[in-house]
């Protein structure tokens, strides 16, 4: 197993640990919440660039890797709306994305066809990843510049849409042709 693999499965298992942190309830809590997230969201980059670098790219790892984000993010945005920091209907617009996407791509790819993040992708995983951090430490740890984090969620929200949005346009005729 590579560097950027192990990178992903520590990732993978820092979600339970991180759930775990966020359904309890102690003094820290948002603050060890926000260092595991961040060091999670750091194995994402690391995995990457070392898997780029050192031309480790794997099928596993190209396949381990994305699913390893998603179920990050949606372990968070779950928690975050059992705590009623996160309204229920922007979670479900945001995973809702994250659900069509990888289904838009799985399509593409049994087409032949390889769809790379786009820019707008990536201006949403960053807008999430910002904003996700921001909410974990919350509003006792922020003060008013908790703020940022409710602007942050919005503007998430949009990022998910708008960059659906483009996927569909830029790829939706060729991936959903009706030719297999």
């Amino acid at each position: 197993m590579n560097a950027p693999l192990v990178l992903t499965c520590l990732r993978i298992l820092s979600i339970p640990v991180l759930v775990i942190v966020l359904l309890s309830r102690f003094r820290g809590q948002e603050v060890v919440a926000f260092v595991i997230f961040l060091l999670a969201v750091l194995t994402d980059m690391l995995d990457g660039f070392w898997a780029r670098r050192r031309k480790q790219i794997t099928t596993v790892g190209q396949l381990l890797d994305p699913t390893a984000d998603k179920l990050l993010i949606v372990s968070v945005l779950v928690c975050l709306v059992g705590q009623q920091t996160v309204p229920a209907w922007m979670a479900v617009v945001i995973i809702g994305r994250e659900i069509a996407i990888t289904g838009f791509r799985a399509i593409a790819s049994s087409r032949g066809i390889t769809i790379p993040a786009s820019p707008l992708g990536k201006i949403k995983m960053t807008s999430e990843s910002v904003t996700i951090s921001l909410l974990l430490l919350g509003e006792s740890v922020l003060g008013p510049f908790y703020l940022l984090a409710k602007i942050g969620l919005w503007f998430t929200v949009v990022a998910a849409l708008v960059s659906a949005a483009e996927y569909g346009l830029r790829h939706g005729r060729a991936v959903l042709s009706n030719r297999s």
